[in-house]
């Protein structure tokens, strides 16, 4: 899944709450309670609030992988 928090997947828009700024990073994560191991969520991110999300994510001592995204990007639900 692109997006979560307010985005939407026909277009990289960043997944922090109210924030409509296009998305240049993309984090893949995964809860270890609830998703396997060959399972996990995409959030996109702006270059203001990545290091916000990835540090939401990390407190929360979930895998996190942060890359560059741009729209031609696509989640393929794949998470290691």
């Amino acid at each position: 899944m692109i997006g979560g928090l307010g985005a939407s997947p026909d277009h990289g828009v960043c997944s922090r709450a109210e924030c409509r700024t296009a998305a240049t990073w993309r984090i893949d994560w995964r809860n270890p309670r609830i998703h396997t191991g060959d399972r996990g969520k995409t959030w996109l991110a702006c270059d203001e609030h990545v290091d916000y999300l990835r540090g939401f994510l990390e407190a929360r001592s979930f895998p996190v992988e942060v890359a560059a995204f741009d729209d031609t990007d696509t989640a393929d639900g794949d998470f290691e």
